[in-house]
């Protein structure tokens, strides 16, 4: 198998239509496209600039569908193609302090599942991603708007990294093995799967309870 490595900005309209004639001319064909990039960016709603919140959009969900549609012209050539978008736990549950984050992954999480019925019939699957905590530098490397208390900023960057638990070894492990399985959602980590279970039972009503338990 042969592996090569290129340099791309996912917000550059321009390279992005032509990266998968780029990749197509290093690999001769295009199986699977895993669209991976992402932000973060702390804060409440009221304290994050519009600029900064379509910054994250920008990265978060309008790179998946571009790279998406550069790409799936690609994929219908292949006799078992696949898009895999990583959303989040956040694309399943909402807590307070992550209105463009979650907004980003919950777009991209109906993004992912009308593509899927819009292609069903074709050699082209669709796999959705919800990764729990998962210890990457995202919440450190996180943009913080100038507005926000650097203290409340703190407390929460720390929260957040005692969340991130998961090795990111083991969380490529389990996508791995769900798109062998051609599984159409992929939950990553005991906590995703808690998290969409609570969402299922308590649709409403379910962040009061996370916050009980977080209490305790």
């Amino acid at each position: 198998m042969r592996a090569s490595a290129h340099r791309l900005d996912v917000a550059d309209r321009a390279a992005v239509a032509a990266f998968p004639h780029l990749v197509e001319s290093v690999h001769k064909r295009i199986d699977l496209l895993m669209n991976n990039a992402g932000v973060a960016l702390g804060g409440t709603f009221e304290q994050v600039s519009a600029d900064d919140f379509d910054w994250l959009m920008e990265v978060n969900f309008h790179a998946v569908v571009r790279m998406t549609r550069a790409f799936l012209p690609h994929l219908h050539r292949s006799d078992d193609g696949r898009i895999v978008n990583v959303s989040s736990i956040y694309g399943i549950i909402t807590p307070p302090g992550q209105a463009a984050y979650a907004a980003s992954k919950f777009a991209v999480r109906g993004f992912s599942n009308v593509l899927r019925n819009e292609l069903e019939g074709s050699s082209v699957g669709v796999s959705v991603v919800h990764p729990g905590g998962v210890a990457t530098s995202i919440a450190k490397n996180a943009r913080i708007p100038a507005s926000a208390p650097r203290e409340e900023v703190e407390r929460g960057r720390k929260n957040m990294e005692k969340l991130l638990r998961m090795q990111p070894d083991e969380a490529g492990e389990i996508i791995v093995r769900g798109i062998e399985k051609r599984r159409a959602r992929i939950l990553v980590g005991s906590d995703a799967k808690a998290a969409a279970l609570l969402e299922r039972l308590a649709p409403v009503g379910y962040w009061n309870l996370l916050k009980k338990a977080m209490k305790r």
